[in-house]
């Protein structure tokens, strides 16, 4: 799993509205608050406080509409899509032991991030996941590895570009994660994995 010094994430209900936030969670999120007049729509509210009120697909999803640096946001994102990829990859491996093109993936999206592998190294081992995972699906076995596979893809491929991309990439790789393994289960580890991160 990746390391990284914790960075203190946070959004605000006019970027929220800005980036169209359901309304229901939204609305939710504002009555958790205090109301939107009271807490102030420009007022920084912490990633960390919306896992607690609205839970952690909602604070993914927040990754697109933060008010910090978009190369801070985007670092923590394509961590996290790493780490949610890495704890379903056995899945995968079970299926197919000596296919390492997933795991080489999710090593590669991390060594992009930190700087120690080019672009096109990167996107070579997304476009490996994915084709594993094409593989995978051609061969019809099980649902849960494909899943897997591709979540890695997916990790590897929130290539450069902006905090809304590779948030997509993340919310995506921990979408496919959550279904490929027992939901609550899931859904506790990927808390834990942005935790990691944000403070």
């Amino acid at each position: 799993m990746s390391t990284v010094t914790k960075v203190r994430l946070t959004t605000s209900f006019a970027l929220l509205k800005k980036a169209h936030a359901c309304a229901d969670q939204y609305r939710h999120l504002a009555e958790a608050l205090g109301g939107i007049d009271a807490y102030g729509k420009d007022t920084p509210i912490p990633l960390a406080r919306i896992i607690d009120t609205n839970g952690i697909t909602d604070a993914i999803w927040a990754l697109c509409a933060c008010a910090e640096e978009s190369a801070v946001v985007e670092r923590i994102a394509r961590l996290f899509a790493a780490d949610c990829a890495e704890s379903v990859l056995h899945l995968y491996e079970k299926e197919y032991p000596k296919d390492k093109r997933p795991h080489n993936a999710i090593q590669a999206a991390r060594d992009f991030v930190n700087g120690e592998i080019t672009v096109e190294e990167f996107t070579a081992a997304g476009d490996a996941a994915r084709a594993a995972a094409s593989a995978a699906w051609d061969a019809a076995w099980a649902a849960w590895a494909a899943r897997a596979a591709r979540a890695a893809g997916d990790a590897a491929r929130a290539a450069a570009g902006d905090a809304a991309r590779a948030a997509g990439a993340a919310a995506s790789a921990a979408w496919d994660a959550a279904w490929a393994a027992a939901w609550a289960a899931e859904k506790e580890k990927q808390k834990e994995f942005l935790l990691r991160y944000i403070k």
